[in-house]
């Protein structure tokens, strides 16, 4: 026990990382257990069709946020000027300017979104929704400078904290309002609450406008590569939300993305991890540079995918029952989803790990390769899915797209010296073990949801 405890104490790079992972998995469990609390509660107050509705609004806000990504954050997190404030200054500039044009893009884009899919909602909903996006433009560097630092604790308490009241706000304001303007309105209670904690509990200067050439300079060459990456990110994540909002009812849309909230937890939880763990990791330790690092990442890697994949196909064999316990009998079309979702991300599971090697060392352009592959192969399979197979034939298609990805991560992983084939074969044949076990035992809610 003691040796265990000492591996956690002092300002090293081993102890940072552990005291970090503990405080991002137990702060990203402890936020999805305060998500799903809140969300088993709106079920019962609001309908499905407020869900749908929202689902649209979120993939509309996240669409915006990362077409315009220009990579403030990573940048931040793997620059040699990271800790200059001068180049904070000038990042967070940029970022503010950057909230005031998403939210004025938001008001632009309400009337034609309302438009294309038929919900005159819309065009009031989303401007007032783009509110959360100019207020978190002036969210402090000292976010990402804890995030370089791998200093956690703190950053993850008061995310529990917003968190933590912001469900209660939302809860009273679904029961007060009964509509969907209650997760609008509380959203950007969320945003505010988040703004104010960062500045008056995060060490560091405030920041100030600043625009210093050089700074800037570095910004853009990294982040125009970023900027094309989190388009087809934004594509590849939020493709099947577009699609299947499109060809689905509301109400239908709205069931699917109960499910999909439940079986991507590990999925969403292991990308957090990995996006603000592994950029310093591999900053500090490439794996090009020594066996010894790549020993290193190599524990790491098999430590997190273990993890991640006994999540998932737990959800995956489970989804039927736990919906069924969960939710009243209008979701219970959620389950089949849970379990086939679950299964489909086994691929991505497999590579999750390899995906910030490129970051750390600033070459944002293999990075971008990556997701403009992952983003062409998504959208085009779930697209034939849909066509020719339903909702169903979605979520199969989704899984093949990610089989089809994987030579790209090779590809990327090999340049960074990062790909390690045993992981690889070993897991692969781990996830086949569990979707196999997954349809098995939940075949007959599979088959129902294919023959839909």
């Amino acid at each position: 026990m003691q040796a265990l405890v000492s591996k956690f104490r002092g300002s090293s790079l081993d102890a940072r990382f552990m005291r970090s992972s503990v405080f991002t998995l137990g702060g990203y469990a402890m936020a999805q257990v305060l998500r799903l609390a809140s969300n088993l509660i709106l079920t019962r107050l609001l309908f499905p069709e407020a869900f749908g509705m929202m689902a649209l609004v979120s993939v509309i806000m996240q669409g915006l946020a990362m077409f315009s990504d220009v990579g403030v954050s990573p940048s931040i997190m793997q620059s040699k000027r990271g800790d200059d404030q001068k180049f904070l200054d000038t990042a967070w500039t940029i970022q503010v300017i950057r909230g005031v044009l998403l939210w004025l893009t938001a008001c632009l884009l309400a009337i034609p979104v309302a438009t294309l899919y038929g919900e005159p909602l819309l065009a009031w909903i989303l401007p007032c929704a783009g509110i959360t996006l100019f207020i978190t433009g002036f969210n402090p560097t000292r976010l990402d400078s804890a995030n370089r630092h791998l200093l956690m604790g703190r950053l993850t308490g008061l995310d529990l904290s917003v968190q933590a009241v912001t469900v209660v706000i939302t809860i009273a304001l679904a029961w007060y309002l009964e509509s969907v303007w209650a997760l609008v309105i509380s959203g950007i209670i969320s945003s505010i609450l988040v703004l104010t904690a960062y500045n008056v509990f995060l060490p560091g200067q405030r920041n100030r406008f600043q625009w210093e050439r050089e700074a800037a300079d570095e910004l853009i060459s990294f982040g125009k590569w970023i900027f094309l990456s989190t388009i087809c990110g934004f594509l590849y994540m939020q493709g099947d939300k577009l699609l299947i909002g499109k060809f689905l009812t509301l109400e239908q849309f709205g069931i699917y993305n109960i499910g999909f909230f439940l079986a991507s937890f590990p999925l969403l939880m292991g990308s957090m991890m990995t996006r603000k763990l592994l950029i310093p990791l591999y900053r500090e330790r490439p794996p090009s540079e020594s066996m010894e690092n790549f020993r290193s990442l190599q524990k790491m890697r098999f430590s997190l995918t273990a993890g991640m994949m006994a999540l998932t196909g737990g959800l995956s064999v489970a989804g039927v029952v736990l919906i069924d316990i969960m939710y009243d009998p209008r979701y219970l079309m959620a389950g089949a989803v849970v379990v086939l979702i679950a299964a489909m991300q086994m691929p991505q599971i497999l590579v999750m790990t390899y995906e910030q090697a490129a970051l750390s060392s600033g070459d944002s352009r293999r990075f971008f390769v990556l997701s403009a592959a992952r983003a062409v192969l998504t959208l085009g399979c779930l697209y034939i899915g849909l066509r020719f197979g339903g909702l169903f034939g979605a979520l199969i298609g989704q899984g093949i797209a990610g089989l089809a990805a994987y030579p790209f991560v090779v590809w990327l992983a090999r340049h960074a010296r990062a790909w390690d084939p045993k992981h690889d074969v070993v897991y692969a044949c781990v996830a086949a073990a569990i979707i196999v076990s997954a349809l098995w035992f939940n075949f007959d809610a599979v088959a129902e949801l294919a023959a839909q």
